[in-house]
This record gives structure tokens, sequence and C-alpha cells, in this order.
């Protein structure tokens, strides 16, 4: 009987440790995977650059694919740190609530550095409009993609106006930039876009309108090329 205990209490080890080499071989795959991903990533950036020299075009992506390693350890820290806040203080809620915004409000500020020391090392190998390349690259080009929707829906923007749409934009980039998926950094240019909605409503347009006139332009113009 003991030596049929003993069996199993070796066999329930054995099968713990090839649990755990399976879990931790499983991880190590998935961290590679994931840097193959960030490399491909930023090369598709670093790609539209019109960067001939190798030594930077290679230097330029290893900052790139760095900044996104970076900002994904960031995150999850961030949420592991969040969640263990939650589950140690799950029946004290104010206290709770007070700890979460200072740690909250502390990982806001590390984020801007990091945040600060990635634009730093790119202005190092880039100039100006190749850094605005890089960082439409990381958001997907929703900047330059939703200011010419603005555009096309008021064509009668006053200077003002455009100006202050494109800073709200850039704005909303800079947050998109290090948002860990693409689905929050489309949220942050959401959140953005209905400032500037609230902006332009106060300047007296009336957006509804016009983006009901918008749509009809543009299936006026589709059957239009579609006729021709």
């Amino acid at each position: 009987m003991k030596f049929t205990s003993l069996k199993l209490l070796l066999f329930i080890f054995l099968m713990m440790i090839g649990f755990n080499y399976v879990k931790a071989q499983g991880s190590k795959q998935d961290k590679t995977s994931y840097q193959e991903i960030i490399k491909k990533r930023a090369e598709k950036i670093v790609s539209q650059l019109g960067i001939s020299d190798s030594t930077q075009y290679k230097k330029v992506t290893a900052i790139i694919a760095n900044q996104y390693q970076v900002i994904n350890q960031h995150h999850e820290e961030r949420n592991n740190a969040m969640n263990k806040l939650k589950a140690n203080l799950k029946s004290q809620k104010v206290e709770l609530e007070k700890q979460s915004k200072a740690y909250q409000e502390k990982a806001d500020q590390k984020l801007s550095k990091i945040h600060k020391n990635y634009i730093k090392a790119l202005e190092k190998e880039l100039n100006d409009g190749q850094i605005e390349q890089v960082k439409d690259g990381m958001t997907y080009g929703v900047l330059p993609l939703t200011l010419k929707g603005y555009h096309e829906m008021l064509p009668n923007l006053n200077e003002e106006q455009s100006t202050k749409i494109k800073a709200f934009l850039t704005e909303a980039r800079e947050h998109a930039m290090d948002a860990p998926s693409s689905e929050k950094k489309h949220a942050w240019f959401g959140k953005y876009k209905g400032k500037i909605n609230n902006y332009l409503s106060a300047q007296g347009i009336d957006m509804k309108k016009a983006g009901q006139e918008w749509e009809q332009r543009i299936k006026e113009a589709k059957e239009k090329k579609n006729k021709g």
C-alpha cells in the first residue's frame, strides 16, 4: 500500500514537472512569436521612410520594435498590479479607489517618460517628417484620414477651426501611440473626435446636418462615377 502511494506521489510530481516545462516552453514560444510580430510591424513602418543606409535602417527598426515591447510590458505590469490591488482590497472600496488612483497616476507618469525617451531616440536618427510618418504608422494613419474626412465634410472650415481640429487629432495620436492594442488606439481617436465635434458645435456648426449632407455628396459622386 505504501509502495503504491509512493508511486502515485512520484507520478504526480513528474506530471507537475512536465506541466511546468510545457508551460515554460509555451511562454517562450509566445514571446518569440510576439518579437517577430513587432519586428515586422517596425519594418513595415521603416520601409516607408526612404532610408537608404542599412545601418540606420536596422537601428530605427530596432528602436520602434523595442518601443512596442516596452509599451506592452508596461501595460502588462499595470494590469497585474491593478488586479492584485482589487484582489487584496475587494472589501475596502474607499481604500481601493485611493490606492488605484495613486497607482494610475504613477503609471501614467512612467508612461509619459517612456514616450518622451522614445521620441528622443527617434530624433537622433530621423527628421521631423520621418518622425511624423512613424507616429502615423504606429496609429494606422488615423490622423491624416480623419483630418481629410473633416475637411471633406466641412469644406468651409476657417483656418482657426482647421488648426484646432489638427491639434486635437495630434494629441490623440500621442496617446494612441502608447496604447497596447488596436482597439485602444482607436478608442483614443474616438474620444478626441467627440471633443472636436463638441468644439465645432460650439462654433455654430450643425454636425448632424453636415454629416448627412456629406453622405449625400458621397452617394451622388458614386452614382455619377458608375454612370460614367
